[in-house]
């Protein structure tokens, strides 16, 4: 088959791939903006939330009972991720980058102390199995949806940090955390809010990933790195940023897989370098 016969099927892929690279990233970017923490415990949160699904869809044979619970046990494992933090108030950033660290590790450990080393397979579910035909190109159902569903819960973020007055509010925190302090906000009602709600984002990347990727216990560790690199390129701290880039190096580590698979691996890390030569604050950050 020509390669642009199959251009439009790895485009898809990229865009498949690309939101579920925003879903991890938006909780890292705003994390980040709000308070200036870089969560490297976050990719862990997406593999406890594939576990979940996994784990869900083995019991009760339920993969959409999984999309319900996942967010909310991440959540619960997010509010604690922030008072362990909050400890750490005032103290050289270091040591939160070593604490966020030293959970990814625990997290990932505990992983392999109750679901083994082996990875785990994950079926599609029955109503998403199977392909569309589009004429030119068939491309398969899951994929399809999860497009479409990670599109509509982005459109519904959107809203909620743009449209209300908790998501002026985080905006404002972004901004200028002690200045919205300041004005009689409870800043730390707003960071557990944004600590639960980005958690629990990596948890349902997790189960939405996990029927294409299957299961496995370093599968946290090495989003993770892809997922630091769409937010660098996005911009720190910016939720279109974190759309745009995502799908920027989702569209782009698909496509090459099919032109030069050599440098697939690889190429995601030289446009972020490029990005950050001509424009260091990312492409939708603000200097």
């Amino acid at each position: 088959m020509a390669y642009w016969e199959q251009f439009p099927t790895f485009i898809l892929n990229g865009v498949a791939l690309g939101m579920i690279y925003f879903m991890i990233a938006i909780g890292l970017t705003i994390i980040f903006g709000m308070m200036g923490v870089i969560n490297f415990s976050h990719g862990a949160l997406y593999a406890i939330g594939a576990y979940i699904a996994y784990t869900m869809t083995s019991l009760i044979g339920n993969f959409w009972i999984a999309l319900l619970v996942a967010p909310a046990v991440l959540f619960v494992i997010g509010v604690g991720e922030y008072f362990l933090l909050r400890r750490l108030e005032g103290a050289d950033p270091v040591y939160q980058l070593l604490l966020t660290f030293g959970l990814a590790l625990i997290i990932q450990e505990l992983v392999i102390v109750i679901w083994g080393t082996v990875g785990k397979p994950l079926s599609i579910p029955p109503l998403f199995r199977g392909m569309i035909d589009f004429g030119p190109f068939t491309y398969p159902k899951y994929r399809i949806f999860l497009i479409f569903f990670t599109g509509v819960l982005a459109f519904l973020i959107w809203l909620a940090i743009m449209k209300t007055k908790l998501g002026a509010m985080i905006r404002a925190g972004t901004e200028d955390s002690e200045m919205v302090s300041c004005v009689g906000i409870n800043i730390s009602r707003l960071f557990i809010i944004v600590f639960g709600v980005g958690a629990s984002m990596a948890g349902v990347a997790g189960v939405m990933a996990a029927p294409l990727v299957g299961v496995e216990p370093f599968m946290g560790m090495s989003i993770l790195i892809i997922s630091f690199v769409v937010v660098v390129v996005g911009g720190l701290g910016s939720y279109s940023g974190a759309i745009l880039g995502g799908l920027l190096i989702g569209v782009i580590q698909s496509v090459f897989i099919l032109l030069l698979p050599a440098v697939a691996a690889v190429v995601v890390f030289a446009f972020m370098a490029i990005i950050l030569i001509l424009k260091p604050q990312g492409l939708l950050g603000k200097s």
